[in-house]
């Protein structure tokens, strides 16, 4: 088993895992759905095309970067009568950065990690109106899973971010997706069970929150002398 680590980052980004009417709300993380969505854009796969595999991924998200929740309301006109349709509230995440680790069979983490290099459709975080500011592929790890790739993996928020925490190591939240060992967990539904534009359907999935200490790249470095000596202090 390998682990594919993608880096998602953009001015804005929408993760929605449900929608009334005309309300599109995010989630403060990436979905699965969303996830397995832009992968499987990324192999050129038809909406019809069955998710299965992709879905049986094991998924978890390390927010390295907590964005700032944004409303935005937006018109339209019907294509062809020119009737306006109703007004529309859209939210989103502003200067977010997550990792996201995937793993799966070699063989399918390496086709995705290749199609993430050079996808078939260009990718979005969540909504088309949201490019990536990053280049999604970060690595291939060939062993451990979910938990180590994102324990190990360096801190990705924007240097301006990292400036702001001045202490040695930072802690950051993890949501994995969760084992039959791990108990009483929450649960949101996002596990993709067809894109089919004419019957969309998704599962409830497991999610086990958590933190990881990683190290802050930014934080000040002691000086290496001894000021008081330098001075001629005793």
């Amino acid at each position: 088993m390998s682990v594919l680590l993608l880096q998602l980052a953009g001015p804005l980004q929408a993760w929605g895992s449900s929608a009334r009417f005309a309300r599109r709300t995010t989630e403060p993380a990436p979905t699965k759905s969303g996830v397995i969505g832009l992968l499987a854009a990324a192999l050129g796969r038809d909406r019809s095309h069955d998710p299965a595999d992709l879905a049986a991924l094991r998924f978890g998200v390390r927010i390295d970067q907590r964005g700032v929740p944004v409303r935005d309301y937006q018109t339209a006109h019907h294509f062809e009568t020119g009737k306006s349709m109703p007004v529309s509230e859209r939210f989103y995440l502003a200067d977010a950065v997550f990792v996201v680790a995937l793993e799966g069979p070699d063989d399918l983490i390496d086709e995705l990690h290749r199609a993430v290099r050079r996808p078939t459709y260009l990718p979005y975080l969540g909504r088309r109106s949201c490019p990536p500011s990053r280049p999604l592929d970060l690595r291939v790890r060939e062993a451990g899973g979910v938990e180590q790739a994102l324990r190990e993996e360096e801190w990705r928020a924007s240097r301006w971010y990292q400036r702001r925490h001045r202490e040695p190591t930072v802690r950051l939240e993890t949501l994995i997706e969760a084992t039959a060992d791990d108990g009483r967990v929450d649960s949101i539904r996002d596990q993709p069970i067809s894109f089919d534009p004419a019957h969309r359907r998704y599962a409830l999935r497991g999610v086990r929150h958590g933190y990881v200490e990683v190290p802050n790249p930014m934080a000040p470095q002691p000086p290496d002398h001894d000021p008081i000596a330098v001075l001629g202090g005793e």
